[in-house]
């Protein structure tokens, strides 16, 4: 491990979050919204005020992607970019927003289900546990590069 990559350890992790955040909210949206047409980011109102809500959402994701690009360029120009700790992140991210989704968006404040007119437990316990599966995995990366961090020296 470089020292770069040990000082710039949490915008590795921080950057890959963003992007992870970003690539799953793209493609619930392509799939989900768009291609599928299961459902939109807000389905309590009329089909404009989805679609625009769509928008909004995609907007949101593709800020967030571009956003951890830019981290991702800095910290290659730097030369601090730690790929595994950036998969760690990517995942974590992903993982978050997807159990988030399921959980709070969906059951919580149930602006949208996965699907309409079916029987939804099958769905939410595959969306659920492929993000929790997703969060873990991301989760086991990032101990393990912690562990790596601890034993070449503490990240500033």
């Amino acid at each position: 491990m470089q020292k770069n990559q040990q000082r710039y350890a949490l915008r590795n992790l921080a950057s890959g979050f963003l992007f992870g955040l970003g690539l799953v909210a793209f493609l619930d949206e392509v799939i989900f919204h768009q291609l599928l047409g299961w459902h939109h980011f807000y389905d309590k109102s009329t089909t404009a005020v989805g679609l625009f809500s769509d928008g909004l959402f995609h907007a949101f994701s593709w800020f967030a992607t571009v956003a951890a690009l830019f981290l991702v360029a800095d910290l290659r120009r730097r030369s601090a970019f730690w790929m595994k700790r950036w998969i760690s992140g990517v995942m974590i991210g992903g993982g978050f927003f997807q159990l988030y989704d399921g959980l709070i968006n969906h059951k919580v404040f149930a602006i949208h289900q996965i699907r309409y007119g079916v029987e939804l437990l099958p769905y939410d316990i595959a969306w659920n546990a492929i993000a929790a599966l997703i969060l873990a995995g991301g989760i086991v990366l990032f101990l393990q590069t912690g562990k790596q961090l601890r034993t070449t020296g503490e990240a500033k």
